[in-house]
């Protein structure tokens, strides 16, 4: 047995939620996390772990998968691990259930037989062995789950609050995902769930009123599920600085954070000059402690001659989003005389944020004229200066 252990198994990943405890802002499957975000995350051990032979994303109804698509691709090493099997994006249903059940009939369309594993998005910290002990588990036994005792002594009460039952703890377990079944008999079940007038809250339930008994295994209480924003915890920051400063010419464009900016001179530079996205970069490659624009990219590189710095900044980002890397905020000054900044402000903006594949409202970008003084002032150069945070789970 290799070190993917070789096991088939089809794969269903539920992001489905509509994250309502996290707060507002990005749904929590899409938060940044590790190498890249949590669903990314809770799939990756996926990938390692088993033969994957289906791949189903169940995703919030009201979204297509452009989301899930970037968030799911935000650690360039899943590219590698989905060689073999390419993900299939499925709008979920107003519940858990219902959106299982959507993903178990596109897996069907796929697969015949085998088993099949169920894992919650929001569940992140996920390891190879419990998934393997959960596959190996279903295989023998039909039904499997990775379980925890709870720590805490369990009762039941009654409407009032009063307790009314005093549990055993050691006869209790807490269940987590990934949950595998044999992907046949768990379609079966949900198809008749479905119209059964009962609400389950997971597919132990299901399984357990159509088919039987569920094996439990040893889960982890590292194998957590994110319910809150503080749920996710950076454990190391790191702020950079970036400037950048080009003399301007008749003949060339003016480039600002990858933005054409009407105007008769341009950046005079190696690379298209576009000044906001080197000290951008360099703000970057500072924080993650991994160099400099110029190290990257010579400037006598014929290479880089007239280069888009876009996909300059791109490159770079790449490389220290792998080190796992999120940006938290940006904050950038242009220093120009002509023209005015503030009509392309917007775009500058949103321009930065889709290269680094983040929320425009992580990044602004502020402006300074030179006050007639100095090569700036004479409207003979352009300056930028960035700023940036840096956040590490």
């Amino acid at each position: 047995m290799d070190k993917r252990h070789k096991i088939p198994a089809a794969v269903i990943i539920v992001a489905a939620g509509a994250s309502s405890r996290m707060g507002k802002g990005v749904r929590k499957q899409y938060r940044p996390l590790g190498c890249g975000t949590v669903l990314s995350e809770a799939l990756k051990p996926f990938l390692k772990a088993l033969d994957c032979a289906s791949l189903v994303i169940a995703i919030p109804s009201d979204e297509d998968d452009v989301l899930a698509r970037d968030a799911l691709y935000a650690d360039t090493e899943i590219e590698t691990l989905l060689q073999k099997t390419k993900p299939v994006f499925v709008r979920g249903g107003a519940t858990r259930q219902a959106s299982v059940k959507i993903a178990l009939e596109k897996t069907g369309e796929k697969i015949t037989d085998g088993i099949v594993l169920i894992h919650d998005a929001a569940r992140p910290f996920v390891t190879e062995q419990i998934i393997v002990r959960t596959a190996q588990a279903a295989i023998e036994h039909g039904g499997a789950v990775p379980a925890v005792l709870p720590t805490d002594t369990q009762k039941i009460i009654n409407a009032e609050g009063f307790i009314v039952e005093h549990l055993k703890r050691e006869r209790m377990a807490a269940v987590q995902t990934p949950q595998a079944f044999g992907f046949i008999r768990l379609l079966a079940s949900h198809r008749k769930a479905e119209n059964d007038g009962e609400a389950y809250t997971d597919d132990t339930e299901i399984w357990g009123k159509y088919e039987g008994d569920v094996m439990t295994v040893q889960g982890s209480p590292e194998n957590k599920k994110i319910t809150y924003a503080e749920d996710i915890r950076m454990t190391s920051f790191r702020t950079g600085l970036g400037y950048d400063m080009h003399r301007l010419i008749p003949g060339r464009k003016l480039m600002i954070g990858g933005v054409v900016i009407p105007f008769d001179k341009g950046e005079d530079a190696h690379s298209d000059g576009d000044v906001l996205l080197h000290a951008v970069t360099d703000a970057l490659l500072g924080a993650a402690a991994l160099g400099d624009i110029g190290s990257f990219f010579p400037p006598e590189d014929a290479a880089w001659k007239d280069a888009d710095s876009v996909f300059l900044l791109k490159s770079v980002w790449k490389k220290i989003q792998k080190h796992g890397w999120h940006l938290i905020n940006m904050d950038c000054m242009i220093k120009l005389e002509r023209p005015k900044f503030l009509p392309y402000r917007r775009q500058v903006i949103d321009s930065i944020a889709r290269a680094l594949g983040v929320e425009s409202s992580s990044i602004f970008v502020k402006a300074k004229t030179g006050e007639a003084l100095g090569d700036v002032g004479k409207g003979e150069a352009v300056e930028a200066w960035c700023t940036c945070f840096l956040g590490k789970n």
